[in-house]
C-alpha cells in the first residue's frame, strides 16, 4: 500500500488576467443595516464583486475548511496566472496557514483591466502548478528517508484545482493536453534528481467562472481519465454563491467531510437580552463520525436532509441543554476537528466562543417517540473544537453478553453447539511450502471456498430448522458440503434419503419446534414436508457443484414424488389421527355412570310409548291397531343415545328415577314369553280354529 493520497497535495491555479475584473453582477446591499435615513440623505448604491473577488472568497473559504480540519497532513499551494506566475506559498508547514495567504493576496493585488489580454494567460500558472506537485514535501522526505529499503512505497500524487474563465469546450481541451505534456517534460526532469519526484498521478479540477445573466460556453463534464497520470473534470459554475456552494461541496468530495446541523441551540437576542431564540449552525467534519449510522442503518433517524438543490446532506442533531456544574468522563470512539460552515455568521460566532470557554455540549437523535440517545458531544482540547462520537451501545469495556441472552433478549435457541463444531472443522492451520502445489489454489483461497460452501444454508435457529436437529440427517448434511463427491458417499446420501421415507412411512415424529405456537404443532404429514422442503433446499444449493451432488439431488426429487396409494395410505393415517384426538377429547364424557345413560335410553322408550301419543282416527267403527315400534337392543340404544350428543342434569335425572320405577311392577307377561322380541296375540282364537303356531309368531296352514 503506497502513502500519500492524491488528498496530500492541492494547488490552487487562479487566472488573474483582465478579464477576471469583470463584475460578477450579483449585487450586494450596503444600506440594509441603515433603518432610519435623514431627510436629504442619499441612498447608497449597491455594489457587485469582480470575478476575480469571488475567486478568490471561494477559494480561501475551501483553504479555511481544509486547515480546520487536517491542519498538518493536508497542504496547499496557491498560485496566481497573469503575465507570469506568482506562486504565493510553499509546502513548508509554516506557510500552511489563511492568514499567510490573505498577506499574499493583498499584496498582488486586483487584475488590471487595462493589461493587455493578449500578454496574460493561465497556462503560465498550469506549468508551474505541474512544476510544484514534483517538489517533495516534508512529509515526504521524513517517510522516504525513515523507509530506505521501501522508499518506493511513498508515492507522489496531487490535485490542481484552476479557477478560470474559459473560452470554449475546445480552449479547455487543448488546457488539458497541455498540462499533460508538462506533466511527462517534468517527470523526465524528476527522474534524474533526488530533490524532484515524479508525478504518479494527478487530478484536474476545472472550475469555469462566469457572470450572472450570461450565458456559459463551457459544459460541465464529469471525471474522465486523459492518461494514466491525469484524470480531468470541468465544472461551469456562476460567480456569487453558486461558486462559494461548488467550491463547498468539492472540498467535502476531495477531502471525505460530512456535514452536520445543530439544531435548536438556545440564543439570547441583542434587542432582547430576556428573550432567546433558536438557532441551527452546520458544521463540516470527517465523515468517520457518521459511522456509526451507517453502521447501523439510523441515518434517517437521525436527521439526514439533502440541500442546495441535492447538492449536499446534512445529519442533524438536536442541541441538549449542558451541565454547567457537571464534571463527566464520556465513553467516546472517536474525536474528529470541526468546522463552521458560515464562520461568520452570529449563531457560529456563538457557538464556537461558547466551546472554547470550556463548555461542553451533548448532542442527541432527534426522534418522534422514545427515550433519547447521546450519539456525539462538542468540546475543545487545546483551543481546537472536536466533535466526539458516544457510545450509544453496550460499552466493549463491559462483560460481553452471553450469547444465551439473544440479539436485544428476543431469541434464546441459537444452535450454539453446533457453531462450536462449525468452528472446530474450520480451523485454519499454517501451511508448508512442500504441502502447497504452486499450480493450484492458494491455500487461502481454497479455506475461503470451503467456508462459502459451508454456510451456503446454515440456520442460525434451532426453531428455524428440522433436519438439522434429526440424527438421521447428519450423514448427508456433512457429506453434500464437499467440493467433490465419491460413489460411496452417493449412496450414503441416497440411504439417508431412503430412511427418511421409511421413516415417514412408519409415520415416527419429527423433532418440530413448538416454540411461539398455540396448540400441538402442525400434523405429522405437514411436518414432513417441512423436512423434505429444508432438504431439498439444503441440497439444491449445491446441485451445481458436480453431477454426483445433482444425483442426489435427483434421488430426493423422486422420493417425494409419491404413487397414488401412497396419498391415500397418507390420508387415511391422517383420518385415524383426528380420530384419535377427537377420542381423546371426549374421553371424559365417556367415563360417566353407566347407570345414568342407561336410564336415559329407559326414559326414551317410555316416552314412545306414551298413550297421549297416540293418534285415533275419528270413525264409529273399530279403531286402526297402535303403530307399535320393535324393542331396541341394549346396543342400538347405546349407539343412538350417542348421536344425540350431551344431556341436561334435569334428563339424566328424570331418566333415574323412571328406572327405578320401572323396576318395582311386574313385567308384561308377553315380553316375557316373546320369540325374538315378538309375541303372537290371540292365540286361543288360533287354536279353535285348528291353525299352527310357529316359533316366529306367525300362523301356517
Amino acid at each position: 500500500m503506497k502513502m500519500f493520497s492524491v488528498a496530500h497535495k492541492t494547488v490552487f491555479v487562479v487566472d488573474h488576467c483582465p478579464y477576471m475584473a469583470e463584475s460578477s453582477r450579483q449585487q450586494v446591499e450596503c444600506d440594509v443595516l441603515t433603518k432610519s435615513r435623514a431627510q436629504g440623505v442619499i441612498p447608497l448604491a449597491p455594489v457587485s464583486k469582480s470575478l476575480w473577488t469571488c475567486a478568490v472568497e471561494c477559494s480561501m473559504e475551501y483553504c479555511r475548511i481544509l486547515y480546520d480540519v487536517y491542519p498538518k497532513d493536508k497542504l496547499v499551494n496557491y498560485i496566481v496566472s497573469d503575465s507570469e506566475f506568482h506562486i504565493l506559498n510553499t509546502w513548508r508547514r509554516e506557510d500552511q496557514s489563511t492568514h499567510e495567504l490573505m498577506s499574499a493576496l493583498a499584496a498582488v493585488g486586483p487584475p488590471n483591466p487595462r493589461e493587455d489580454p493578449e500578454c496574460c494567460s493561465i497556462l503560465h500558472g498550469l506549468v508551474a502548478a505541474v512544476e510544484s506537485l514534483c517538489k517533495i514535501t516534508e512529509l515526504q522526505h521524513e517517510k522516504r528517508t525513515a523507509l530506505m529499503d521501501t522508499a518506493d512505497k511513498v508515492a507522489n500524487r496531487g490535485r490542481i484545482i484552476c479557477l478560470t474563465n474559459a473560452k470554449s469546450d475546445t480552449h479547455v481541451r487543448m488546457l488539458e493536453d497541455y498540462i499533460q505534456e508538462t506533466i511527462l517534460d517534468q517527470n523526465k526532469l524528476a527522474a534524474g534528481s533526488d530533490r524532484l519526484m515524479a508525478i504518479q498521478q494527478c487530478e484536474l479540477v476545472l472550475v469555469h467562472i462566469f457572470p450572472q445573466g450570461e450565458d456559459t460556453l463551457v459544459s460541465d463534464r464529469p471525471k474522465k481519465e486523459i492518461s494514466p497520470l491525469l484524470t480531468s473534470e470541468v465544472h461551469s459554475v456562476r460567480a456569487g454563491r453558486h461558486l462559494a456552494t461548488k467550491l463547498n461541496v468539492l472540498v467535502q468530495q476531495h477531502f471525505d467531510l460530512a456535514s452536520t446541523t445543530i439544531t435548536n441551540i438556545p440564543m439570547k437576542e441583542e434587542q432582547h437580552a430576556n428573550t432567546s431564540a433558536n438557532y441551527d449552525v452546520e458544521l463540516l467534519h470527517h465523515r468517520d463520525a457518521h459511522l456509526e449510522f451507517f453502521k447501523s442503518g439510523d441515518l434517517h433517524m437521525a436527521g439526514t436532509s439533502t440541500r442546495e438543490n441535492g447538492l449536499k446532506e446534512t445529519v442533524t442533531l438536536k442541541w441538549c441543554t449542558p451541565r454547567t456544574n457537571s464534571i463527566e468522563l464520556h465513553y467516546c470512539t472517536g474525536a474528529y476537528r470541526i468546522s463552521p460552515t458560515d464562520v461568520n455568521s452570529r449563531p457560529s460566532s456563538c457557538l464556537t466562543n461558547f466551546l472554547l470557554n470550556g463548555r461542553s455540549v451533548l448532542l442527541e437523535q432527534p426522534r418522534k417517540s422514545g427515550s433519547k440517545v447521546i450519539s456525539h458531544m462538542l468540546s475543545s482540547h487545546g483551543g481546537e473544537i472536536f466533535l466526539h462520537v458516544l457510545n450509544s451501545n453496550r460499552s466493549t469495556l463491559e462483560d460481553p453478553p452471553s450469547i444465551s441472552e439473544g440479539c436485544g433478549g428476543r431469541v434464546t435457541d441459537y444452535r450454539i453447539t453446533d457453531f462450536g463444531e462449525f468452528m472446530r472443522e474450520n480451523r485454519l492451520t499454517p501451511v508448508t511450502e512442500s504441502s502447497h502445489s504452486p499450480s493450484g489454489k492458494l491455500p487461502v483461497e481454497r479455506a475461503k471456498a470451503q467456508l462459502e460452501r459451508c454456510t451456503r444454508y446454515w440456520p442460525m435457529i434451532i426453531s428455524q430448522t428440522t433436519i438439522f436437529n434429526m440424527q438421521a440427517v447428519v450423514p448427508l448434511a456433512n457429506l453434500i458440503v464437499k467440493e467433490t463427491l465419491t460413489e460411496e458417499d452417493v449412496l450414503t446420501c441416497q440411504k439417508t434419503v431412503y430412511n427418511l421415507v421409511d421413516m415417514e412411512r412408519k409415520n415416527d415424529p419429527l423433532p418440530i419446534s413448538t416454540v411461539g405456537s398455540r396448540g400441538k404443532g402442525p400434523k405429522r404429514d405437514e411436518q414432513y414436508r417441512i423436512m423434505w422442503n429444508e432438504l431439498e433446499t439444503l441440497v439444491k444449493t449445491h446441485a451445481g457443484a458436480t453431477d454426483r451432488h445433482q444425483r442426489v439431488l435427483d434421488c430426493i426429487i423422486a422420493c417425494r414424488s409419491k404413487p397414488p396409494e401412497e396419498d391415500d395410505r397418507k390420508k387415511r393415517g391422517r383420518k385415524r389421527e383426528e380420530r384419535d384426538d377427537r377420542m381423546e377429547k371426549n374421553g371424559s364424557k365417556e367415563s360417566e355412570d353407566k347407570s345414568w345413560q342407561d336410564s336415559e335410553r329407559l326414559k326414551g322408550l317410555l316416552d314412545k310409548e306414551d298413550p297421549e301419543s297416540e293418534v285415533i282416527k275419528d270413525s264409529p267403527d273399530s279403531p286402526e291397531p297402535l303403530n307399535k315400534k320393535p324393542r331396541l337392543t341394549t346396543e342400538e340404544v347405546q349407539s343412538t343415545e350417542r348421536a344425540k350428543g350431551p344431556v341436561s342434569l334435569l334428563t339424566m335425572w328424570t331418566n333415574r328415577i323412571t328406572a327405578a320405577n320401572s323396576r318395582k311392577h311386574q313385567e308384561f307377561v308377553g315380553r316375557v314369553s316373546s320369540v325374538n322380541n315378538k309375541f303372537e296375540l290371540y292365540q286361543h282364537l288360533k287354536d279353535e280354529n285348528g291353525m299352527d303356531i310357529h316359533e316366529n309368531g306367525k300362523a301356517a296352514r
